[in-house]
């Protein structure tokens, strides 16, 4: 199905769906939203479907001698729970020791959004990084952390706003040894300050 083909489905089933709730899609303020809706899917939030991880990372996977622990923290990321098709967001963690091969810095915040960016749940994008990563660099470890708020718990069922979700994914040197885990969670949770 070409993208024409798409977005024209996807406006039909939104203004649907409009319909459905007991609304007038003709209504001034709602005329334009089954194309804003269908746009924002393909172009923005669902995105995600369309890139693979070889799109993504480009062929920056360089040769290294760098050992130590490398980690990007602070990434944030946006989803769609696959239950609901509610928006959840927060913060990625992701750390790998190297074993030969680094990867450019900003594949990492890209091979999150690419996973966010589709109906997803928190604990399986959690894996998905992490075993992407370690696919793609076979390092000596990797280790993803994930923070996430939920509006399928806080704007519905539970009701519970200040909820937040933390999913890990641990491999390698960072589940076998303690001393790295302890250092990656070292990393991560204490505050940057860009002016110190």
């Amino acid at each position: 199905m070409d993208s024409k083909e798409r977005f024209d489905k996807l406006k039909y089933h939104v203004e649907e769906i409009l319909k459905l709730v007991g609304e007038d899609p003709k209504r001034e303020g709602l005329v334009d939203t089954p194309k804003r809706v269908a746009k924002m899917y393909l172009n923005e939030l669902l995105t995600g479907y369309g890139q693979s991880i070889d799109d993504v990372v480009n062929g920056a996977v360089f040769r290294s001698d760098y050992q130590e622990m490398i980690v990007v923290r602070d990434i944030d990321f946006y989803s769609m729970c696959e239950h609901h098709m509610v928006p959840f967001f927060g913060v990625a963690h992701v750390a790998y020791i190297p074993d030969g091969k680094i990867i450019g810095l900003s594949k990492i915040p890209r091979m999150v959004d690419m996973f966010a960016r589709r109906l997803q749940i928190q604990e399986q994008m959690t894996v998905e990084i992490a075993h992407t990563l370690e696919k793609l660099l076979h390092p000596k470890g990797v280790a993803v952390v994930m923070e996430g708020i939920h509006l399928c718990s806080v704007m519905r069922g539970v009701q519970k706003p200040r909820n937040k979700m933390v999913t890990s994914e641990i491999l390698g040197a960072f589940r076998n040894n303690h001393k790295t885990r302890e250092e990656f969670l070292s990393h991560i949770s204490r505050p940057f300050h860009l002016n110190e």
